[in-house]
Order: C-alpha cells, then sequence, then structure tokens
C-alpha cells in the first residue's frame, strides 16, 4: 500500500482558513491537523487485512516520523515531479506483484473497509474507488501490471478512461477524503480516528452524531 505525503508547508491548503484560527504558533495546527489525517489513515491501512506493508513516499520528516511510529515503511519523493510520479516511485519501491495507492486524508476509514475493497479489486488488474463526490480517486489498485497513476482533479473519470475498474461497495470511510472543512466534518460524523478528533475539538468541530 503507497500512500503520499506532501511536504507540510503545501498540504492541504483549503483547510488552512479553519486551521489559522486557532492561535499559537504560525502553521502550528494546520501541521497538526494535516498529520493526524495522515496518522489515521496509515493506522488504518497498517491495521487491515491483506496489507502486506504500507510504504509512505515523503519528504517531510515530520511527516516521516509519524508513520514510522505506526509501522510503514518511507521512501524519499525522488522524482520530486507531483504526485503521480511520486505514487509510481512508491509502487516500484513496495515491489509486490499486487500494489495499491491510497489517499493520505481519510480519518474515518475502517482497516475492514480497505480489505473489502482490496478483496473486490483482487479479480481485475487495475481498479479505483470513487471519493464520495464521485469525482476524485481515493484508492487505485493494480495486480501483475503497472499503477499507472492519474490523480488530480477529474482523476475518477481520468482512472476509467485509462482502463482502471470503478469500484462501489458499502465503505463511506474510504470514499471520505478531506479537503475542506465540510468534507472534515462528515469525516467526523462517520467516526474519524482518535488523532484527527482531537484536532478537530480543539478546534471547535465536533460530530452531529453526539
Amino acid at each position: 500500500m503507497v500512500v503520499p505525503a506532501k511536504r507540510l508547508a503545501v498540504a492541504k491548503t483549503r483547510l488552512r482558513p479553519l486551521t489559522d484560527g486557532l492561535g499559537g504558533p504560525p502553521g502550528a495546527a494546520h501541521t497538526e491537523l494535516v498529520l493526524a489525517l495522515l496518522a489515521d489513515t496509515v493506522a488504518a491501512a497498517a491495521a487491515s487485512p491483506g496489507v502486506g506493508e504500507v510504504v509512505v513516499v515523503t519528504d517531510d520528516p515530520d511527516a516521516a516520523a509519524v508513520v514510522r511510529a505506526l509501522g510503514a515503511r518511507t521512501v524519499a519523493d525522488e522524482p520530486d515531479r507531483g504526485l503521480n510520479p511520486a505514487l509510481a516511485h512508491g509502487a516500484r519501491a513496495a515491489s509486490r506483484p499486487a500494489v495499491a495507492a491510497l489517499s493520505s486524508d481519510l480519518p474515518a476509514l475502517r482497516p475492514e473497509e480497505l480489505a473489502a475493497a482490496l478483496r473486490s479489486a483482487a479479480a481485475w488488474p487495475r481498479c479505483f474507488v470513487p471519493d464520495a463526490e464521485g469525482t476524485g480517486t481515493t484508492l487505485l489498485t493494480a495486480v501483475g501490471t503497472s499503477l499507472d497513476p492519474r490523480f488530480g482533479a477529474g482523476s475518477a473519470a481520468a482512472h476509467a478512461a485509462g482502463g482502471a475498474r470503478p469500484l462501489a461497495g458499502d465503505w463511506p470511510g474510504l470514499a471520505r477524503d478531506v479537503d475542506t472543512e465540510a468534507a472534515l466534518r462528515a469525516a467526523l460524523d462517520l467516526g474519524a480516528g482518535a488523532r484527527t478528533r482531537a484536532v478537530a475539538e480543539r478546534l471547535g468541530l465536533r460530530s452531529s452524531c453526539r
């Protein structure tokens, strides 16, 4: 399982209006939230049956320290040419016949959801799980073939056009990536991980299901 982690200074910029109002050292709250999203995602992936290893592609030392503590292996973003080259590099580093790329901002992901999606993908060369809006991608899998990542705006259509098979299933946490305050609130309602919940509470956000 390959997970990308941007340098924290340029990650999740659309969440800055939320985190900048918390106070404290400039950027500290934003860094804490981005690391929490990453940590809860990696923890769920590492606990998922069928995931042999989690490889995080990052050049950020704080992100690397967090995911290593969770049992992930890190590789440097040697291409340093953006998200898709980083994922292709991580897939080569994983060197397994079956590999998958997972978004780094899935705090409500459950290990059993990921396991179910990987089982569904096992019979096809390449598959992907669309995000909750249906336009993006949260998971891309490849079995016995190259990963060919096409993440970015409109990635669901791009992956489908590249021959990847869309998957549908009961995995709301896998589909719910977090780029905005509304998406973070939705993840909290689904049951985000402990790290994300802790930061969200400091930001004054709580699940509406309580």
